[in-house]
């Protein structure tokens, strides 16, 4: 797929792919996605595209962002992760991704000096131990996925045993992790188990 990625948008990284093949295995020909933190909209647009008949929705807090998602054709709402969704959907998603900002702030400063130059602090910055919108992302998804429905989250470094953790506590199974191609923990799924839903 041809993405467009608009100045001041976060770059999509080549290991995403991964994650944007992975949703859609999961995603059924006639289910509900969404895509957090959506960016340019690259995950977003595969999902349309590998499923066209879904409902495919994503989420950003940027302006430019959301911009630039809906000129790939995605349909981009502005606001803060779910907050931007119609109420109906809750409940009834069947796959949610998000890759957050998930740097640690103490070490932004080791990112390439083109990426802190043009891409957008608050798409890199993920706190004091990089998993802050992790963590609410986890916390938040329950209530929107339906039973069994897949939470899929991109990562870095140190954050797959925390948020692995997180997840065990917030009504998900058959959490797993997955490396990239040089072996580093790159992105964690789970299960929504239907008796542990608890509605935040």
């Amino acid at each position: 797929m041809r993405i467009t990625v608009e100045p001041g948008v976060y770059v999509p990284r080549p290991f995403t792919q991964a994650l944007a093949r992975r949703a859609a295995s999961l995603l059924p020909s006639d289910g509900v996605a969404v895509d957090l933190c959506t960016g340019s909209g690259a995950v977003a647009a595969v999902l349309g595209s590998a499923e066209p008949t879904a409902t495919v929705l994503a989420t950003d807090l940027d302006e430019t962002a959301v911009a630039c998602a809906r000129r790939n054709g995605v349909d981009a709402r502005l606001g803060d992760l779910f907050a931007p969704l119609p109420a109906e959907l809750r409940g009834r998603v069947d796959v949610v991704t998000a890759v957050p900002p998930y740097v640690p702030t103490a070490e932004l400063h080791l990112l390439p000096r083109d990426v802190l130059a043009f891409e957008p602090r608050a798409a890199l910055d993920g706190g004091p131990d990089g998993t802050t919108l992790l963590e609410r992302v986890v916390r938040s998804a329950p209530a929107w996925l339906v039973p069994g429905g897949h939470l899929i989250l991109e990562l870095g470094g140190d954050e797959a045993d925390p948020v692995s953790a997180r997840m065990a506590g917030e009504a998900f199974v058959d959490v797993r992790v997955h490396q990239d191609e040089d072996d580093l923990d790159r992105m964690i799924e789970g299960s929504c188990a239907p008796a542990l839903q608890n509605g935040d």
